[in-house]
């Protein structure tokens, strides 16, 4: 069971192997950005959110347990981290490390248990 807003939820309303690409993020005080084109390609162990404005936001990365809910309907994900948090997690950067299992090591030493 996971709690958003109040409401407690039996899973997060997705499998591994839906494609959230586009999906606009809701962290616990609001909006943050969207899921990145990446997530499918770090694998399913992450999320890739892209902050901010298309032109001045960046890719940051977090774990894919930080997802409280999915609604497919209107293409939302909601994250247990804050608009702070989301924002400070871990910059994805694709051109060095995409398909480079070591970065996914680095990412999973970052975040640790719970982040």
């Amino acid at each position: 069971m996971s709690e958003y807003r109040g409401h407690t939820v039996p899973t997060a309303g997705h499998t591994p192997d839906d494609d959230l690409t586009g999906y606009r993020v809701d962290a616990r005080d609001g909006h943050v950005g969207k899921v990145s084109k990446y997530t499918r390609d770090l694998g399913r162990l992450y999320l890739v959110v892209r902050t901010g404005i298309w032109f001045l936001g960046r890719d940051v990365v977090l774990p894919a347990d930080v997802v409280m809910g999915v609604d497919h309907e209107v293409r939302t994900v909601q994250v247990s981290r804050t608009k702070d948090e989301v924002r400070s997690a871990p910059v994805f950067d694709a051109e060095r490390y995409l398909g480079d299992p070591r970065h996914r090591d680095q990412l999973g030493g970052r975040h640790g248990p719970g982040h």
